[in-house]
């Protein structure tokens, strides 16, 4: 069956696009998930609203343009959090109401359908063209580099701040590097998921796999391991009875937190 499906050209897009993306949010939602930072992602995504209006206003793809601006409010929520009294949910909060408010506004100046907006609102990982995985690969790749030369000090700085900084941790520049790291992980993930529904890709997976491990290593790979079985499912479910990919995405990784939290649920009992 699954030869059968990967027979369409489209189909392959949206596997290998989906393997990316699962590779690279499962990774990151690991520490995200240990720094308290589900509604960054959350966000970001909302935020990136304003991106992909300026793109599609200017005529211009609205996957690079996104990318730009999820930067631009990164290093924005890292500066206000440093230099102002506000806390960081606060921040958030305010940027990514304000860069949606943008949004809509730029979007009611354009006229009649916009298919590129309704892709990137709801997700449509069938719609992944050849650019777009280029664009994936070589962000995937940059991040993920970063991310296993930085892994210790990641979880060092995860696990205290003040203890990073004491050992001689670049604490501000690997915390701002992880901000734009999240930042651009959720707006490609956005391509596939859509604004909707882009975090639960990068929490339900670490958390999943939170439950069901006993070390850190293990509780990466699984994390890994669920968000790809999570996507693979996914589409093969959309293929089979004709629904949404995004939402069948996140519906079977659903499914396997849930198993999860029975299996932890019945061990803990004995």
């Amino acid at each position: 069956m699954l030869l059968e499906i990967l027979a369409y050209p489209f189909m392959q897009r949206a596997l290998t696009g989906g393997i990316l993306i699962g590779f690279l949010l499962s990774n990151l939602g690991v520490l995200a998930t240990i720094r308290k930072m589900s509604f960054f992602s959350e966000g970001i995504a909302h935020a990136s609203l304003a991106g992909i209006a300026i793109a599609i206003v200017g005529n211009l793809a609205p996957l690079p343009v996104a990318l730009v601006w999820a930067i631009f409010i990164a290093i924005l929520i890292y500066v206000l959090e440093r230099s102002t009294k506000l806390h960081s949910d606060t921040v958030i909060g305010v940027l990514f109401t304000s860069s949606m408010a943008l949004g809509v506004i730029i979007m009611s100046q354009t006229a009649g359908y916009q298919p590129e907006l309704i892709s990137f609102l709801f997700g449509n990982i069938l719609a992944v063209n050849t650019n777009d995985l280029l664009i994936m690969f070589l962000v995937t790749l940059i991040i993920i580099t970063w991310f296993y030369a930085s892994l210790r000090q990641l979880i060092y700085l995860s696990l205290s701040d003040d203890s990073a900084t004491v050992s001689g941790i670049k604490t501000k520049t690997q915390t701002l590097i992880f901000y734009i790291a999240l930042a651009l992980a959720t707006v490609l993930g956005v391509k596939i998921l859509g604004i909707v529904l882009v975090s639960a890709l990068l929490i339900l997976p670490a958390a999943t796999s939170r439950l069901l491990t006993p070390s850190f290593f293990s509780y990466m790979l699984v994390s890994v391991l669920i968000c790809e079985a999570s996507i693979l499912a996914g589409l093969i479910l959309s293929f089979l009875k004709d629904l949404p990919s995004g939402a069948s995405i996140v519906l079977m990784a659903t499914v396997f937190f849930a198993v999860a939290v029975i299996f932890n649920i019945f061990t803990s009992r004995k």
